[in-house]
């Protein structure tokens, strides 16, 4: 059965065939030249192909939705759509997290009496059907919402929301924004609508993944007490000549603790030539080294509570490289020495050429800390596949499970997150592990979905730049002080 589309041709009514009609149209676009249009043709050709994008976001919104519901993703051995748009469908986080925003914003879910409900913002969601904004305009609309005070009763939140995706038919998503901030002040002129619910439930703090120089950026809203207690710790401990690590004798903690010499800070404070961002960096860093010397992150003989190390021998020798943390930091191989100095460390050396353990620990029924020293030195992160999750959030797995007489010892454990953790087994959606046992990950932990018959899949995720192409060589660099301060530093540790 099919039906004309306002006056264009017939259209199939399975959305399977639309799809593959609509891949097949592309195809042939893909090969057309549109040289053969000019001046207006051109600009209305361009304005068709922006509303088919729009249409095709909401599309989507409702194919990811039914997937969701029909819990289809158990078939590829995935246990949410998220996981299986940002593996299965290969889009990556980013764009699985806008799409998640996206489908949160606009999206008819299931309720409990399974009945479909109006999306959160029902006209915007509207206006993205019909083409007439995109998801940019989705997203800034949605931000706006999200700021207007608790206080503000429905009605006029609706209104809100509907005079925003009118606006966004006709501007920009900056000019949306521009409105959105203006609807704001006239819904809550002089701030009074605003309270503590509203501080509380925007507040947040977030480390950016490293760049390619390592560094991390800092994004985040405080709450009035944060902002408080933190202008008076970094007045302390940011102060001119305090916590300089590039001064030859640096003054440590806050700038009025008991003992310190006036004359000697005076001298501090000429020597220091950093800017202010510079200086509360510092601060920031000298406190976690307080923190991380002083025992203050609970019991030392958990993980995650201790500062750990791994890097391969060739790296530690050449003093070259990248060393990784259990929380899934990377530390340049040359800062290895300050790092170790600060923290309760603990270093794990590869041989160049293979993950094979040196050191493995002893088995019982729950993994020791010498076992879990010894997974995260070959693991490093979650071994499920192409999962993120630093070490220090992960378990000890069982390749063969403990209730079918999985022994816990080295070589039958393998670091997982609890997701990863629970999804083996066996049955639609669950996962089966096995040791690998030859090849270049000899001795990890591979994955594939349960009953199968594919590869061993094994995560590269917390190996990057591990592989042997990518480790350095030839004859170490410099006298090696670096390699003995740091050998040094940990046999005084042990």
């Amino acid at each position: 059965m099919t039906e004309p589309a306002h006056d264009g041709p017939a259209l199939p009514d399975s959305p399977a065939a639309l799809l593959a009609l609509a891949e097949a149209a592309f195809a042939k676009l893909n090969d057309t030249k549109f040289a053969a249009l000019t001046g207006e043709d051109l600009l209305a050709a361009a304005e068709t192909n922006e509303r088919i994008r729009n249409r095709h976001e909401a599309a989507t919104t409702s194919l990811m939705i039914e997937i969701n519901d029909q819990y289809a993703f158990h078939t590829r051995g995935f246990q949410n759509v998220q996981k299986y748009m940002t593996t299965g469908l290969r889009v990556g986080a980013p764009e699985a997290n806008t799409r998640m925003k996206l489908m949160f914003a606009t999206g008819e879910f299931l309720g409990i009496g399974g009945q479909r409900l109006p999306a959160r913002l029902e006209a915007t969601a509207h206006a993205l059907r019909e083409g007439g904004i995109n998801r940019a305009h989705v997203r800034t609309i949605a931000d706006v919402i999200d700021k207007i005070p608790a206080a503000i009763d429905a009605d006029t939140v609706t209104a809100a929301e509907e005079h925003l995706a009118a606006t966004a038919r006709t501007l920009s998503p900056d000019g949306v924004r521009t409105v959105g901030e203006r609807l704001l002040g006239h819904l809550d002129p002089d701030g009074e609508l605003t309270d503590d619910r509203d501080r509380k439930r925007t507040r947040g703090f977030t480390v950016a993944p490293q760049d390619a120089r390592l560094m991390s950026k800092l994004r985040g809203s405080l709450t009035p007490t944060f902002r408080a207690k933190l202008d008076v710790v970094l007045t302390a401990w940011a102060a001119p000549g305090m916590n300089n690590p590039d001064d030859e004798t640096p003054l440590f903690g806050a700038v009025d603790r008991d003992g310190l010499d006036p004359q000697v800070l005076a001298t501090a404070v000429e020597r220091d030539t950093r800017s202010t961002a510079q200086r509360n960096h510092d601060a920031l860093a000298a406190m976690l080294d307080f923190v991380l010397g002083h025992g203050a992150l609970g019991r030392p003989d958990r993980i995650p509570a201790e500062l750990v190390v791994t890097v391969t021998d060739q790296e530690l020798a050449a003093e070259a490289g990248v060393a990784h943390t259990a929380t899934g930091a990377r530390v340049p191989v040359t800062d290895l020495v300050e790092v170790a100095a600060h923290a309760t460390p603990h270093l794990a050396v590869f041989k160049g050429h293979t993950s094979e353990i040196l050191y493995l620990g002893r088995g019982k029924r729950l993994a020791s800390k010498a076992q879990r020293l010894a997974l995260f030195a070959r693991d490093r992160g979650c071994s499920g596949p192409e999962c993120d999750v630093p070490f220090s959030r992960t378990e000890a797995h069982h390749v063969q499970r403990w209730e079918d007489g999985g022994a816990t010892d080295i070589i039958n454990l393998g670091a997982a997150c609890g997701k990863h953790n629970r999804a083996e087994g066996k049955g639609p959606g669950k996962w089966e592990t096995g040791i690998v046992h030859d090849g270049p990950h000899t001795g990890r932990v591979g994955w594939r979905p349960s009953g199968s018959t594919r590869p061993w899949q094994v995560n590269p995720l917390h190996h990057v730049g591990q592989e042997p192409e990518f480790l350095p060589h030839g004859p170490p660099r410099g006298s090696g002080s670096a390699v003995e301060a740091l050998l040094a530093t940990l046999l005084d540790a042990a």
